[in-house]
């Protein structure tokens, strides 16, 4: 206990077995800086807000959704088999929710995934708000992009405009929202600014077709750049 007492919390460095970690087990075994035994307080502090009443809700139902991702889960032993796919995760957990208007905040770039991500939603008996992110027409001139900084130089191009898109949301009064494709940091401000609870269906990946974790699972071998940035 001692050796990882004054560290900062560094799950992702455990070298504790995932099965019997302490996060896991009551006994398990704990990495350095690992969160479960050095913050007690915090962890107090956090658990607490389960004591409100929606922030309760919300999570036992996020729990549960969870566990019904999972099929045969009575089999013994049991082998996890998962069985449901995100967009149906999502359906599912707005409808326990007894959310009825979703509003969905979605990229440009993936205009054609949102009209059909629309229509799977509108088929489950949600209200769908949808808005794009160049929504309104700001000038990226108005955050001080210059002409060589824009993607088409030479064009009075149109900002992404999350904070717009999350008010837009929020003045439509949505119960829940879903983002679909927005870049880094436009997601950022989205979160920062929108009022209801957000899930993302999917993020933005121009190179790995939107699956971010393609670039992760190469990087040991045909993708190890990735980990030597300083190597042309």
């Amino acid at each position: 206990m001692d050796d990882i007492k004054g560290r900062p919390a560094a799950c992702a460095a455990c070298d504790a077995d995932g099965e019997n970690a302490a996060c896991k087990q009551k006994d398990g075994r704990a990495g350095k800086g690992c969160p479960t035994l050095t913050q007690r307080e915090v962890l107090e502090r956090a658990n607490k807000e389960y004591e409100h009443r929606d922030v309760h809700e919300f999570a036992r139902q996020a729990s549960i959704q969870e566990a019904e991702c999972y099929a045969n889960r009575r089999q013994e032993p049991y082998v996890l088999q998962p069985s449901k796919p995100r967009i149906v995760e999502i359906c599912e957990f707005a409808g326990k929710m007894n959310y009825r208007r979703l509003g969905l905040a979605f990229c440009y770039g993936l205009r054609k995934e949102a009209a059909l991500v629309e229509k799977i939603l509108n088929s489950h008996g949600f209200e769908v708000v949808s808005v794009i992110c160049k929504a309104g027409r700001t000038s990226k001139s108005k955050i001080g992009v210059k002409d060589e900084e824009k993607v088409r130089i030479g064009t009075d191009e149109s900002m992404c405009n999350p904070i717009y898109q999350a008010r837009l949301l929020n003045h439509e009064k949505v119960d829940f929202n879903v983002l679909l494709g927005l870049c880094v940091g436009h997601d950022s401000l989205f979160f920062k600014y929108a009022e209801a609870p957000t899930t993302v269906l999917a993020v933005k990946d121009r190179v790995m077709g939107h699956n971010p974790l393609a670039a992760i699972y190469v990087s040991n071998t045909y993708y190890q750049k990735l980990q030597h940035p300083g190597i042309c």
